[in-house]
């Protein structure tokens, strides 16, 4: 009896983890399209909630800690976001990108594929927005005298500033390491599984800077926020100015970042995790057509 205890607490193989991504991508994908939009929303929420935990980690923490220590302090801080997503429960576009597992053995068809995909990034978008306008009415940013301002418009100045093929690069890296945390999550037993198998890679893409769309949808918006509408007693404390940040606009946000880096994410997330460990564990094992209920 205690030997089945023991089994029944081991962490489960990949195999076993690809069966299950398997089943949570059928469940995914067939879930009813306005519970998955509020999950969506949740989650947007959650990242975003993440991203406020790392930003006040990192403010002013570069004057006196090394670069690398306070890039690992914002990781360990934004795993914050990924953890409430798959412990809480919510629907992470970035996450479901693993649903092509599914697609790939033919369980779920394209059309449900898409739905799933689509209805997901509009409710992060919007769960992260809106709590990037909540954050900003709050005043959150002129907390130490400006320094958790002065990071968030640091961080969007940014992240607005890569080229085409470096977002779309930095998107790839990310979402590897995003889908390689929830996929290590499948092989949990526990709470405590899941998130210590969360947190290093998602300390790690954040350490190394890598691009996640979703948080993208609070780091940047909350930045663009403080600079349209922070007021003058918040610029004479950071002894700068709005001008100081001229690259920081919605167009370029769109156009420069969130665009690309949702391609990359979508690249890295299903062809270097979903689609590898699909060939590797699932290839030839379902032959049944898609189903499209």
């Amino acid at each position: 009896m205690a030997h089945n205890n023991e089994m029944q607490f081991d962490a489960l193989l990949p195999a076993e983890m690809a069966a299950k991504a398997e089943q949570i991508g059928v469940k995914k994908a067939r879930l009813n399209p306005i519970n998955t939009f509020v999950l969506a929303v949740l989650a947007g929420a959650f990242i975003a909630l993440g991203a406020i935990f790392s930003t006040v980690v990192v403010a002013e923490a570069g004057r006196v800690l090394p670069y690398g220590v306070t890039r690992l302090l914002a990781g360990l801080a934004f795993s914050l976001g990924l953890i409430l997503v798959i412990v809480g429960g919510a629907e992470l576009f970035t996450g479901n990108n693993l649903i092509v597992m599914a697609w790939a053995s033919r369980k779920v068809s394209s059309r449900l594929l898409a739905r799933n995909w689509i209805v997901v990034y509009l409710g992060n978008f919007a769960g992260a927005l809106t709590t990037a306008v909540l954050v900003y009415l709050s005043g959150q940013f002129n907390f130490g005298r400006g320094a958790v301002g002065a990071a968030a418009l640091a961080i969007a100045e940014a992240k607005v500033g890569f080229g085409l093929v470096q977002a779309i690069a930095l998107g790839i890296l990310c979402n590897a390491l995003v889908c390689l945390a929830v996929w290590l999550s499948f092989s949990a037993r526990t709470t405590t599984d899941r998130i210590l198998a969360i947190v290093p890679p998602i300390a790690a893409f954040v350490a190394a800077g890598f691009e996640h769309s979703i948080a993208n949808m609070y780091f940047v918006p909350i930045g663009l926020l403080i600079k349209s509408g922070a007021p003058a007693p918040f610029w004479v404390n950071i002894g700068l100015t709005a001008a100081d940040f001229p690259g920081l606009t919605w167009g370029r946000f769109l156009l420069n970042n969130l665009l690309p880096v949702t391609l990359g994410n979508i690249i890295g997330g299903t062809l270097l995790v979903g689609v590898v460990y699909w060939f590797v564990y699932l290839r030839g094992r379902n032959e049944n057509p898609p189903e499209d209920s």
